[in-house]
């Protein structure tokens, strides 16, 4: 799939990742859509910094666990500019709790990520896919995690939901094709956010890194451009960790 004019929508598209993607699928010419729960400015500023380079996207505030609202973003999307070509299901939430502390994980903890990190995932799915079944194509990247790979993560109930994520790109792979692909990436340690205050959590978790290097924003948004405009791959769990599950 070439990028250009293409309607990507970019779930969590505000900060971090996200961020990074939206941004250089706006410089390869992609219609980009900026959805956001709680990151409003940030999401604007993305969409700005867009508009200010000669591209073209707008923000949009959705809950992905709430599936009427993904659905009325979708619509919305369409309605603006005509179809969506691609969707990369980025938004994700995470509880940083130690990984023997069984206690500190609630039935709260466990709903309020497999809401956001898997329901929230396929509801976002379940939005764009008859746009792209109508012009018989699409792609989708899912973000996973070296998490959901080696059960070492933020939090017991995190590295399932990721784990999820990756079963579940293969399921939608087989039931989506063969005009609708669908992949996964799963990084490792990225410096985000999500690390603020606990950068040396984040170290311990990644260990002894063969790259010696953790990975910027930027590096996993080329990963899921690759996946995006590849058309021969689809079902795949692209692992980009610097070296960490060797």
């Amino acid at each position: 799939m070439e990028l250009k004019d293409k309607v990507i929508l970019v779930t969590g598209g505000g900060t971090g990742v996200g961020r990074a993607t939206a941004l250089m699928l706006a410089v390869k010419g992609a219609k980009v859509v900026v959805n956001y729960s709680r990151s409003e400015e940030e999401a604007n500023e993305v969409v700005q910094e867009i508009l200010n380079a000669g591209g073209s996207g707008f923000a949009y505030k959705a809950d992905v666990a709430v599936a009427q609202e993904v659905h009325d973003m979708a619509a919305y999307t369409a309605a603006t500019y005509g179809t969506i070509d691609g969707l990369v299901n980025n938004a994700s939430i995470t509880a940083q709790i130690a990984m023997d502390n069984l206690d500190d994980v609630t039935d709260e903890v466990w709903d309020r990520l497999f809401n956001v990190n898997v329901k929230g995932m396929f509801h976002c799915v379940k939005a764009v896919v008859p746009y792209m079944k109508k012009q018989k194509s699409g792609a989708i990247v899912n973000m996973g995690s070296v998490a959901g790979i080696t059960g070492i993560g933020s939090s017991v109930p995190y590295t399932a939901t990721k784990s999820a994520i990756h079963t579940m790109t293969k399921s939608l792979a087989i039931a989506l094709a063969p005009h609708i692909r669908v992949n996964s990436i799963a990084p490792g340690a990225v410096d985000t956010r999500w690390w603020s205050g606990n950068e040396e959590r984040m170290h311990q978790l990644a260990g002894n890194l063969p790259l010696q290097r953790i990975s910027a924003p930027e590096d996993i948004a080329a990963a899921v451009l690759f996946q995006l405009t590849q058309d021969s791959i689809t079902g795949q769990v692209f692992v980009v960790d610097n070296g960490q599950t060797l």
